[in-house]
């Protein structure tokens, strides 16, 4: 290290504590990366190389950024997964003696983010950890969750999960963007592997001793100040404890704070809530769309009318996990209904609302200590605005008059309870913070006069000494008859006093000087040493002051941490209860009655994004009527274009929207509850994973068919489309039988396969359905009404038309169409004389390819005519490949 210059030999010792960091290293006005920092740093943010004098006849790659903008920079470092370790000037460097004190403040990760601008203020930022056990033939897992951010830490343990589902669908469900992991897995481990294919999603090794319960468990109780974690529900969950200890010391080796703002961990269970993998959200839309991945045109962004951040954030949590317990969900229910009937109420409370600031991510970062004077103010702002909310809320009881009880419900009350505006703590901020602080909070300019009386002395002298300066001034020029002095100042030289070149003959001779410019000449007086040192002095002590003050209120704040929370969740479930209720109002949703038994009962039931994209009065809605017993398997055919998909998601987001508390799109509902929701529509492969769509198809197919209980809701939506036609159908008549002989879900089948409209003939659990069209002119009027009954045609050639083909392709499919049909029904015909059965019965295999290899059979050949009649079930494989090779010759030879 001798050979480098002091500030590298600092540089490179600040770079040996995160290594795998990238360092920017501040250097006045810049924030500096050096060596392959700067290689990397140059390349990820587009700037310009150069290089640095380090040593003698030595160089180092350099690349900057200007310190004001570095939280742009950050951004674009973060998105692509990197760490960033962030170094700070720890003193003035005017002041310095040798190399300015400089110290890492923080590392930013994904998972650690803080900055308002890098983040989207509705949806949480997760870190998370994962801590796996493998046995011979079990895996156990422990799982924790952080949200740096808002303070919120939760674990919980997944037992017996061989295929790793859960951890799966809890990692869909959350989006995390870093997860930590026990750096002795092996990066071919299965979890490496599932890690990997959650995008955005950045795995990082840690120390595998952090992850040890006998290392977190005094780590947990140390931070929340208990002797033991039994009143957080997770004192034996040795593995999840294990990931929340490994958690809470990656966050304290990055952020270099006490993390004030975690104050509880919570231990949750997913068999508390409906699951929703994958799949299931993305065919359903819940918070994007499929096509263009925007909240605009899904469920979440046609429901999602929440004022602040900390409403959306809990909303698009409800919506992620539908709870199971039916007094709980009718607990929100009843919230929702409270300000359903009181449009005053909710226009008042919303009003209020509009006025709150993101309270859970400002005691983030006033608990990781990054937060500024403006942050403090917008806390106060906030609390300032909750007495007026529980006026608002305690005014309007009594209401008997609109038909609501004198009293709110129980949820209700308790969150009116928890309001806390913390008067002593917003009269602090009221008294000791400026109205318009400047961001920085070492500059000064933070704290009112009156607030701290050595402060403003400190002032008194500053102000006074400024004054003087300005008297000397107009003194020199009368007594020196130099019309153009100045009394100047600079962070170099200090106070001076300038005069140019033409006029240096009348200088005074007590004057010394100081410095030569080009045009004038700076001097001082012995008088102006003195208030220079006094007035500079005053400042100094001023801005060290005033940082010290404001580091005083931080605390105050932090020591009120609890309370705070408390009320921001508050004010986010009133803003949650209040929207569904606007949107109830607004939307003409009806309140749904909940039950344990098994059906679904919708009256005029509507699709909820869809009627809000079509013009007023134009959806048309539907009734749905299923259970576990006689309508257990609803099988809807129909054209394309008239709404089977439409009508079966609507029936899935009425259940799912039932589940979170909310009122539904229906004019009535009786939604009986449902631990899983399946959906398995439309067309997509997995080329990365070597899956054609039919392969993803079925993958999608068989998880549905393993995991689904007659608790379970299933919305299938043309299985076995993917392959030829008779493989597809026979698929498909295979997995309604299964599911309707099996699994005893309640489920809605839609297909193009009008076959399967047989099976309800021989199937007590199932029943037809269609959606009504009208042909009018050779045209085709799509309904969109489902009514009882199958149907017999696709009509897909009219929806080709109204596509705009070419009429001559139209007309030719139709021709196509009509020979294909005429074959068929011949092979049909021949079948039925044969077989009789089969009309009873589903097809015998040797039935299918029958009637498969009639649709080609246009003119009679013998080779075709042997095929037909091959027989390989009774000869052992050398036997049947011999036969096919002699019928292969056979071919070469005939015409």
């Amino acid at each position: 290290m001798e050979q480098f210059t002091p500030l590298m030999r600092q540089y490179h010792q600040l770079k040996s504590q995160h290594p795998d960091a990238i360092l920017l290293f501040r250097v006045g006005d810049f924030y500096e990366m050096f060596g392959d920092d700067a290689i990397l740093g140059a390349k990820l943010l587009k700037l310009t190389l150069t290089k640095k004098h380090v040593g003698k006849d030595q160089t180092v790659p350099l690349a900057g950024v200007p310190h004001h903008a570095v939280n742009a920079y950050l951004a674009r470092l973060i998105k692509q997964g990197c760490k960033v370790a962030i170094c700070e000037q720890m003193e003035d460097p005017k002041f310095a003696k040798g190399v300015v004190k400089r110290q890492i403040v923080r590392v930013v990760t994904p998972g650690t983010v803080l900055e308002g601008s890098l983040l989207d203020e509705k949806i949480n930022n997760y870190l998370i950890a994962i801590n796996p056990k493998f046995d011979a033939n079990r895996i156990q897992i422990g799982f924790a969750i952080a949200d740096l951010s808002t303070g919120e830490f939760l674990v919980t343990e997944f037992t017996d999960t061989p295929d790793l589902i859960k951890l799966k669908t809890e990692l869909e469900r959350l989006s995390p963007r870093e997860c930590l992991l026990p750096d002795s897995l092996s990066k071919q481990s299965p979890m490496f592997g599932l890690c990997s294919q959650q995008p955005a999603l950045t795995v990082y090794p840690y120390q595998e001793y952090q992850f040890a319960y006998d290392t977190a468990y005094p780590k947990l109780t140390a931070h929340f100040q208990t002797t033991t974690l039994k009143g957080f529900g997770c004192e034996s969950l040795q593995l999840a404890v294990g990931s929340a200890g490994a958690i809470l010391a990656y966050l304290k080796d990055t952020q270099k704070t006490e993390l004030s703002h975690i104050t509880s961990i919570r231990t949750y269970s997913t068999e508390e809530y409906l699951i929703l993998d994958a799949t299931t959200s993305q065919n359903l839309e819940l918070f994007y769309t499929q096509r263009e991945k925007s909240k605009s045109g899904s469920l979440l962004g046609v429901i999602d009318e929440t004022i602040t951040a900390m409403g959306g954030r809990k909303l698009r949590h409800w919506l992620s996990q539908p709870l199971l317990n039916i007094e709980k969900i009718k607990e929100r229910q009843h919230g929702v209904h409270f300000f359903y009937h009181d449009h005053t109420l909710r226009r008042n409370l919303r009003e209020l609302l509009d006025n709150i600031y993101d309270l859970e991510r400002l005691l983030g970062k006033i608990g990781c200590g990054v937060a500024n004077a403006r942050d403090v103010l917008s806390l106060k702002k906030s609390l300032d605005i909750v007495p007026d909310i529980n006026k608002v809320l305690t005014q309007c009881i009594p209401r008997k008059n609109i038909g609501i009880d004198e009293s709110p419900p129980s949820l209700l009350q308790q969150t009116i309870n928890s309001l806390d505006d913390i008067p002593e703590l917003r009269d602090l901020i009221h008294r000791a913070i400026v109205d318009d602080p400047p961001l920085s909070v070492k500059e000064g300019g933070l704290i009112k006069d009156n607030y701290f009386p050595p402060l403003d002395e400190l002032r008194e002298i500053s102000r006074g000494g400024k004054n003087w300066v300005a008297q000397l001034e107009a003194r020199e020029r009368e007594r020196t008859g130099i019309k153009s002095l100045k009394v100047k100042f600079n962070n170099v030289f200090g106070y001076y006093i300038e005069v140019t070149k033409p006029n240096l003959a009348f200088v005074p001779a007590d004057y010394e000087r100081k410095q030569t410019t080009a045009n004038a000449e700076r001097f001082t007086t012995p008088e102006l040493k003195e208030w220079e040192s006094k007035i500079l002095g005053a400042e100094e002590k001023m801005v060290e002051m005033e940082y010290q003050l404001f580091s005083e209120i931080r605390e105050k704040v932090i020591a009120q941490t609890k309370r705070i929370q408390q009320t921001a969740d508050a004010l986010a479930l009133l803003d949650v209860l209040s929207t569904l209720a606007e949107v109830a109002v607004r939307y003409d949703y009806c309140l749904p009655e909940l039950t344990e038994e098994p059906i679904i009962e919708i009256k005029d039931g509507r699709h909820p994004v869809i009627e809000r994209f079509l013009p007023e009065q134009q959806f048309v809605p539907n009734d749905t009527y299923i259970d576990t017993n006689e309508n257990r398997l609803l099988l809807i055919t129909g054209p394309n274009m008239a709404g089977k998909s439409t009508y079966i998601r609507q029936v899935a987001l009425i259940s799912l929207l039932g589940q979170i508390g909310s009122y539904v799109p229906a004019k009535s509902a009786k939604l009986g509850l449902v631990d899983r929701i399946f959906t398995r529509v439309g067309a997509a492969d997995n080329l990365l994973r070597g899956e054609s769509t039919f392969m993803v198809e079925m993958n999608e197919t068989a998880n549905i068919l393993h995991n689904a209980t007659s608790r379970s809701l299933l919305i299938l939506d043309e299985i076995g489309r993917g392959t030829s036609t008779f493989d597809g159908l026979s698929i498909a008549w295979a997995v309604a039988e299964y599911i309707h002989d099996m699994v005893h879900a309640r489920t809605l089948f839609a297909t193009h396969y009008h076959e399967l409209t047989q099976l309800a003939s021989v199937l007590a659990g199932m029943k037809n359905y269609n959606v009504a069209v009208r042909e009018w002119n050779e045209k085709v009027i799509f309904l969109h009404k489902i009514v009882p009954g199958p149907c017999d045609k696709s009509y897909g050639i009219a929806v080709a038309r109204l596509a705009g083909l070419p009429l001559s392709v139209i007309q030719r499919a139709k021709e196509v169409l009509f020979d294909l049909e005429k074959y068929s029904r011949t092979a049909k015909e021949e079948l039925a004389a044969t077989h009789p059965e089969v009309g009873t019965k589903s097809p015998q295999p040797e039935m299918v390819s029958g009637i498969q290899l009639s649709f080609f059979d246009f003119v009679s050949h013998p080779v075709v005519d042997e095929l037909k009649s091959l027989d390989l079930s009774n000869l052992t494989p050398l036997q049947a490949l011999q036969k096919l090779q002699e019928l292969q010759e056979k071919i070469k030879h005939k015409p």
